[in-house]
């Protein structure tokens, strides 16, 4: 398989996408459950990769109740975080290359906020790379609401069809799909589901998209 002809340009997904944060992110959700006495099960975190940061709210709301001092528990997150940065996705630094060996522009469409991105981007030299950049903030409506493609394919100049959209997360693949673009999934700690399939190519890492190029 091949991608179409008219592909004019590529929009990323951040988190286990072109970054392995997913993980990471993780492991800090399950230090600060500890501290905060609750207990956090994989199925619970998985619910929430890729959804935007409301969505996300209002599933934590459910599981510990409308009480829950929840910035409290994003600051312990954060806090377990610190300067840690998740590295690059397999195969993502030549994928990277080979579009701009091919002058294909890219941009990220991310549910993350702008902190976390320019945090990564600086400590991989993506700054000048990407053409734009759609974080939390840019859209009114987040993933699985197509807006943050939308967005990205208007900052790059192109129509949402002509852009190939690589996503690890059910959210974004329905957010991309909407949006009206070429859909790859990558996966990362989710299993493709049936409406995956339907909407989009699976591929087992970014090394796999490179043969779709030619």
């Amino acid at each position: 398989m091949s991608l179409p002809q008219a592909l004019r340009a590529v929009i990323f997904d951040l988190d286990g996408t072109l970054i392995d944060s997913e993980a990471l992110v993780r492991e800090a959700y399950f230090a600060a459950a500890k501290q905060f006495r609750i207990e956090v099960t994989d199925a619970q975190f998985l619910s929430l990769v890729g959804l935007h940061r409301d969505a996300n709210d209002a599933k934590m709301r459910g599981y510990y109740g409308a009480d829950f001092p929840l910035d409290d528990f994003y600051t312990a997150t954060r806090a377990f975080l610190g300067d840690r940065t998740a590295t690059l996705k397999p195969g993502a630094s030549e994928l990277l290359d080979a579009l701009d060996a091919r002058r294909l522009p890219y941009a990220l469409a991310t549910s993350s906020g702008r902190p976390w991105v320019e945090k990564h981007f600086a400590a991989h030299r993506l700054d000048a790379r990407f053409r734009a950049v759609i974080a939390r903030g840019d859209y009114t409506h987040g993933k699985p609401h197509p807006e943050p493609y939308l967005n990205a394919a208007q900052a790059l100049g192109v129509a949402p069809e002509t852009a190939l959209a690589l996503e690890d997360s059910h959210a974004g693949i329905a957010a991309a799909h909407a949006a009206g673009c070429i859909t790859i999934m990558v996966p990362d700690l989710l299993a493709p589901n049936e409406d995956s399939h339907a909407k989009a190519l699976i591929v087992r890492s970014l090394h796999d998209v490179l043969p779709l190029l030619a």
